[in-house]
């Protein structure tokens, strides 16, 4: 455990660093933060810092930045969880009391909102198919040979599909599979459509196989694609310093393009409300030089999904953590 001074050392470093993304010396510190110490106290305990891991120096400067060690305990003990403002506030409200049809409009609308407030890039996902429930399952008719079908999930969720045929199809048939759909599937997890439930409706209805299997098929197709996952701010990365070098630039684009990463973050099960990954702690090496903050979208104990932000290690998470707290307060009807 570091002790007070060391403590309040480094959290004026870091939010130095934070702030101009030049390393930070000793005299620096002393000029602008006034700790109640000399200069040469502080440069010793900057070689303290460095030494037991919480600081590097860059070869170039004889000033020090945080370590992923050093942002770590940042986050962990030192940071603000109130940096946000009155304006900041008013302005969140305002955009998350837009009136919007369906859950994925909200999670988007709070996406788009977090990356303008931090000027980080945002991302988003929906819930995974076995962490929603079937509310109601709808089929109508579009033609004699054609049928849309809605499913609504209890977390707001629509999923909808188009389904051809090879015979025609009427009304009462229908009628008979939303009937027997809903009365089988209702508060229901959407995995549960699956093969034993084909062979359940096949043996309840007195209708041909090639009315019974494209329905399946197209249900399957529609519940198990992937949730949409949504990208706000992308352009906002390279305003910062760290995004000169080429490398962390080339691997930001891959990061975003091919997107597999950070679904499979996203996706991740959390135990905490806020989740900050630093640097090397994601696993995967594309994400070495980015830090990732995520919450999940919860209303009324239900996983709507996750919201999060991809940036720098430099990044500001005193700013970061307390405005997702706010919009997570605020989505969950606080």
């Amino acid at each position: 455990m570091l002790e007070e001074r060391k403590k309040k050392i480094l959290q004026a470093i870091i939010d130095e660093y934070i702030n101009t993304a030049e390393p930070v010396s000793s005299g620096a510190i002393e000029k602008k933060y006034r700790l109640g110490c000399s200069s040469a106290t502080i440069r010793n305990e900057m070689v303290e810092l460095e030494k037991t891991g919480y600081l590097e120096k860059p070869h170039t400067s004889s000033g020090r930045v945080p370590s992923a060690k050093g942002y770590r305990f940042y986050v962990d003990e030192l940071i603000k969880e109130d940096d946000i403002s009155l304006q900041e506030i008013k302005y969140i409200q305002s955009k998350l009391e837009t009136k919007v049809n369906e859950i994925e409009e909200l999670t988007q609308i709070a996406t788009s909102t977090l990356s303008e407030v931090t000027h980080y890039t945002s991302v988003s996902i929906g819930p995974r198919a076995n962490f929603q429930n079937i509310e109601e399952v709808k089929f109508v008719l579009l033609g004699t040979r054609m049928l849309m079908a809605v499913i609504l999930t209890d977390t707001g969720i629509v999923k909808e599909t188009i389904i051809k045929f090879d015979e025609d199809i009427t009304e009462q048939q229908v009628s008979t599979l939303n009937f027997i759909f809903n009365n089988k599937l209702k508060g229901k997890p959407l995995d549960e459509i699956d093969k034993p439930l084909e062979e359940y409706i096949f043996s309840e209805m007195n209708y041909s196989l090639n009315v019974i299997k494209p329905i399946m098929q197209q249900l399957d197709r529609v519940i198990n694609e992937e949730s949409k996952l949504y990208l706000e701010g992308a352009n906002k990365a390279f305003e910062l310093p760290e995004f000169k070098s080429l490398e962390v630039a080339r691997n930001f684009i891959n990061l975003i393009d091919t997107k597999e990463v950070v679904r499979d973050l996203l996706n991740t099960g959390f135990a905490k409300d806020i989740n900050v990954y630093i640097g090397d702690e994601n696993e995967n090496e594309q994400l070495k030089d980015f830090s990732i903050i995520t919450f999940k979208h919860r209303y009324q104990d239900k996983d709507l999904g996750t919201i999060g932000i991809i940036g720098p290690k430099r990044m500001d998470y005193s700013k970061v953590i307390s405005v997702m707290k706010y919009i997570s307060k605020k989505l969950n009807g606080q």
